[in-house]
């Protein structure tokens, strides 16, 4: 009862939006069109179709709605505009710190297909092996698209692995860049976090901010267009960490001083810096024959840091002649990520034809500073390059459309394609000194030796060894087909069919139906019922990072093992299977003016076999069956099907524009999101009955990592010169788990609200200030024995993140 009266009191607000424009609907006379009457090209062949007379919810946001807030990341950006979508601020997360994951309905990462353009964006090399949201996935990194490039973005809220392949599970992401062939513009912006932390009596201005962009527009031929855009932006971190009460020296008299002197703020938990560098371009070329040749493409070097937890001066795992007060070590990940597509479409014989090729690549390269490889002695080297991560994806699709006028009553379309990808996943090594166990024992402050063998490898991240290089490829062709049938005006009916065949786990076939029916001109109802599919990624299936421990002169193996591998397979692990789903939506679009639309969609989507990273499996029993194995491993994880989960939820989108004449105009805007997630089948593993596999916490990750209910409301008046944008978001409940039951404990929903403020100075320049959680909220504080002495004050699961305020000012050229 009570949680729900929570969703009641959060859903008010929404009800109060939905009731407002009838009350007003005399008063005005219409603004400008709204954004879900543009023509969407995701989730249909057709190629006239709005998102308000689609069968599946469409949503469209033009990319001048996307940039309202002072966020400049996409993934940030479509938090605060997309009800579904969540993206957590992790810290301490190594590479996940840098290349963090978003998931759409509460779902894993990678359940989300994503496209540029209508073609299929490549994943990010890194795999999540830690504790996050995500952990085990393999997702495409939206960050790596600046918003200068963007045109617009398209979301599909369905399932739709019949119509486009695997991952897309949750939906469909289409980001479109610009196309103009003429105009151009060029924007500033800085901000820096200006916040008083709760609870930790200090004030902070970190995180400054500084980004840089524009694009051009030009001319090709008599019908053609370049359009090309760059950013740089440059972020310093930020830090919410709690002093540290900890003893950092001997306990001597002699270290009295440097004890009472030594800054306690030795931690940095919260965002690492980050520098990014983007060029990005889109091109379309029309042929004498009416053919039109295009491409895109872009490229992004990011240069991240992600700081670790401080080895104290007294730790073992330091070396007081290197470091006498301790060190932070860090991993810096320099992501190098590009992506050229191009092709031809046009008309022959009345189809419609689409044939492309699109290469995309994505390489992160890892490295350590401030630190040290203990096992080395004191002649250890503090920076190290430990190893990089690579995937690569080369598509070939071709697409054909025909729309009938004869072929059945009403208007026909019919759709088919075929589709060939090439993937590549490698793993490189880092030099030795990042991952070798050197001949120097553990030792105290002074030198002694405490242990025969001290911590192997660069500390905060050991490099990949030699053992754990990869290079390992697959690929993956599939056909489909597809129909869309509108008998008369108010009817449209569609279905469509894939089969896909990997050269890796085997092949798939997929299937969708979807319906829609108009009562009246104002009122529908639409429904889809879709099986859909995860192909494993190369990364799930071939990821390794395996070191080497000596126990008594006995070199034992630890780590994470291929799913294929003789430690994985001993342990009831094998070649991984493809992730299946039954996905159901029913929902009813309304528009009561030519200004108003109301859209409500339920949902559930079932899941199956998902792939998941089990838990550290060790002990004597382990030991034992690694040894008849003929394996000489210790510690042991990998990847493995076997997870169930049932998902339901229920969206809702409204929006109005008021016409207030002289007096400007006004936008109002409400998207609220309900989703749970159960997770209802856990495997236990076939070979030692007693392991636990996918801990408890794991679970409740799954369940209760997103928000079971989101709400966003938005109002935009523009008067004369001035545009003022508001923007509230009500972020539910989440959950931070743990195995023990007594340990979990509960973030409370928070309202964060941004505001902003543009002036149109003049034609061509524009000048705004904005806020963005203009009340300094922070997330329910972590209890004090689950907050590593205080020094962790705030959950990462918080939905929000915990950096605090953010004011910003920008200016912009165009003409």
């Amino acid at each position: 009862m009570k949680n729900f009266k929570k969703q009641l009191l959060a859903a008010a607000p929404l009800a109060l939006l939905l009731a407002s424009p009838a009350l007003a609907q005399e008063e005005t006379s219409g603004g400008d069109e709204l954004r879900q009457s543009q023509i969407v090209v995701t989730g249909t062949r057709s190629a006239d179709r709005t998102a308000l007379e689609t069968a599946v919810p469409v949503d469209v946001f033009p990319v001048e709605e996307l940039t309202d807030t002072g966020r400049v990341e996409l993934n940030q950006i479509l938090t605060t505009t997309v009800p579904s979508f969540n993206f957590n601020q992790t810290a301490i997360n190594d590479g996940t710190d840098i290349v963090r994951p978003a998931t759409l309905r509460g779902l894993a990462p990678d359940q989300t297909l994503v496209l540029v353009n209508g073609k299929r964006r490549h994943s990010a090399a890194l795999v999540n092996i830690n504790g996050s949201v995500g952990r085990g996935s393999a997702a495409v990194d939206l960050n790596t698209i600046p918003t200068t490039a963007i045109g617009s973005v398209q979301v599909l809220r369905d399932g739709a692995s019949a119509q486009y392949g695997s991952d897309a599970i949750a939906g469909v992401i289409n980001v479109l860049l610009r196309e103009e062939s003429s105009g151009g513009g060029v924007n500033v912006r800085y901000g820096a976090h200006v916040t008083d932390p709760e609870g930790l009596n200090r004030s902070e201005i970190d995180g400054q901010t500084t980004t840089v962009g524009g694009w051009a527009g030009f001319g090709l031929g008599e019908d053609g267009f370049l359009t090309v855009s760059a950013e740089y932006s440059l972020r310093k971190r930020t830090n919410r960490a709690g002093l540290d009460p900890r003893q950092q020296f001997p306990d001597l008299p002699e270290f009295d001083e440097a004890e009472r002197t030594f800054n306690r703020l030795n931690h940095n938990y919260g965002n690492g810096r980050a520098e990014n560098i983007n060029g990005f371009f889109n091109a379309g070329y029309t042929l004498d024959n009416g053919a039109e040749l295009y491409a895109f493409g872009g490229v992004q070097d990011r240069e991240g840091e992600s700081p670790g937890f401080y080895r104290r001066a007294i730790d073992a795992r330091n070396i007081a002649e290197i470091y006498p007060a301790g060190f932070l070590p860090v991993i810096g990940g320099d992501v190098l990520d590009y992506s050229l597509g191009g092709g031809i479409r046009g008309t022959a014989n009345e189809w419609d034809y689409d044939v492309s090729v699109v290469k995309g690549s994505n390489e992160l390269d890892y490295s350590v500073n401030n630190s040290l490889n203990a096992s080395l002695g004191p002649t250890s080297q503090t920076s190290f390059d430990a190893g990089s991560l690579k995937f690569d994806q080369l598509t070939f699709n071709a697409d054909i459309v025909r729309t009938f006028d004869t072929l059945l009553p009403g208007t026909t379309t019919l759709a088919f394609g075929a589709e060939y990808r090439d993937e590549n996943f490698e793993i490189e090594a880092g030099e030795e000194a990042s991952w070798i166990q050197g001949p120097f024992p553990a030792t105290d402050y002074f030198g002694n030796p405490i242990s025969p063998t001290a911590a192997a490898g660069s500390q905060v991240f050991p490099g990949f060894t030699p053992e754990s290089a990869v290079d390992e490829g697959r690929d993956a062709s599939s056909i489909y087909g597809e129909v869309e049938w509108e008998p008369n005006d108010r009817t449209l009916l569609s279905a469509a069919l894939r089969y896909e065949d990997y050269s890796d786990f085997g092949d798939t076939t997929t299937g969708k139906i979807a319906g829609r029916y108009d009562f009246t001109d104002q009122v529908a109802i639409r429904g889809a019922i879709s099986t859909g599919f995860r192909a494993p990624s190369l990364q799930q299936q071939y990821f390794t990072a395996i070191s080497t421990n000596f126990i008594d002169g006995v070199p034992f193996e630890v780590g994470t093992f291929p799913a294929t591998s003789p430690a994985a397979i001993a342990l009831g692990g094998g070649q991984l299977q493809a992730e299946e789903s039954v996905s159901y939506s029913l929902g009813t679009v309304i528009t009561p003016t030519p200004d108003w639309f109301v859209t409500i969609d339920a949902y559930r989507i079932d899941i199956d076999d998902q792939i998941f990273l089990t838990e550290n499996l060790g002990g004597a029993e382990v030991q034992q069956v690694l040894a008849d194995a003929g394996v000489n491993a210790q510690l042991v994880r990998f990847f493995q099907n076997g997870i169930k989960t049932e998902t339901t939820g229920i969206d809702i989108v409204t929006k109005y524009d008021f016409d207030f004449g002289d007096m400007g105009d006004l936008g109002v805007s409400a998207a609220f999101n309900y989703s749970k997630t159960e997770v209802t089948d856990v495997p236990q593993n076939q070979v030692i009955p007693s392991l636990t596999l996918f801990g408890r916490d794991r679970t409740l990750t799954l369940e209760e990592s997103a928000p079971e209910t989101k709400l966003i409301l938005s109002a935009d008046y523009g008067y004369k010169i001035a545009d003022f944008n508001v923007r509230a978001t009500r972020f539910g409940d989440v959950v931070d788990p743990s195995n023990n039951p007594d340990n979990d404990f509960t973030l409370e929903a928070d309202w964060i609200i941004d505001a902003s403020v543009d002036f149109q100075v003049s034609e061509r320049v524009s000048l705004g200030l904005g806020a963005d959680n203009v009340l300094d909220e922070y997330p329910t504080m972590t209890p004090s024995n689950q907050s590593f002495n205080g020094i962790f004050p705030y959950s990462s699961r918080s939905p929000y993140g915990f950096s605090g305020r953010y004011v910003y000012a920008r200016a912009s050229y165009s003409w």
